[in-house]
């Protein structure tokens, strides 16, 4: 969808960008978390770019995913993917997929795609669709990290069906108190670009 954006565009907004800081991993809401998930994936290493299959450029499928270190304790999982680096005030969700089992998992390549069978409620991503949202940065606006972030729950909400489960908003009211674990990885982006792009920031995941 933006890849038909000017590149001169994206050399102006290059600056423009929420940061790791605004990430939901680094916020308050995860303050009462006592130890880390591991989050990984077979298709990429932490900090590594994501292939193309899984970004706007290629089919656009999810990534395969697995976490491990999910507490006895956890009644569900949710995992969360946002874009640190879009040029919204607030970091764009590439993905929200509530109450998965609160134990170590994975996800297969495909499973948040819009025509699978959903593995779990999945919420709502920034524009407004139960499904995963394909990296799609603005061409010439620099590395973009996307953070797969995975959160442990004391307590599940009560949500259980994809066509009205809550996107980023309601996570944030549900998280605080109830996060007992929580980790996250980062996959990168980027179009076309031939200047350096601010990527400083960030707290608890860089």
């Amino acid at each position: 969808m933006l890849e038909n954006l000017p590149r001169t565009l994206g050399h102006v907004l290059r600056d423009v960008r929420p940061g790791l800081e605004a990430i939901v991993l680094n916020g308050e809401a995860t303050a009462d978390a006592t130890s880390t998930i591991e989050v990984a994936s077979t298709a990429f290493a932490h900090g590594d770019p994501i292939p193309v299959r899984f970004t706007a450029d290629g089919p656009g499928h999810s990534p395969p995913l697995r976490w491990n270190g999910v507490p006895e304790e956890a009644a569900a999982v949710v995992l969360l993917v946002e874009d640190a680096d879009s040029i919204t005030p607030q970091p764009l969700v590439h993905a929200v997929v509530w109450n998965l089992p609160g134990e170590d998992g994975s996800l297969p390549e495909g499973a948040l795609d819009a025509d699978a069978e959903p593995p779990a409620a999945v919420g709502r991503n920034s524009y407004f669709a139960h499904a995963w949202l394909p990296p799609d940065p603005p061409p010439g606006h620099g590395i973009h990290r996307y953070v797969f972030q995975v959160f442990a729950l004391r307590e599940a909400p009560p949500i259980e069906r994809s066509d009205d489960a809550p996107g980023r908003s309601r996570l944030l009211e549900v998280l605080p108190g109830n996060v007992i674990a929580c980790g996250g990885m980062i996959g990168t982006y980027e179009r076309g670009s031939d200047t350096p792009a601010l990527v400083g920031g960030g707290t608890a995941l860089a």
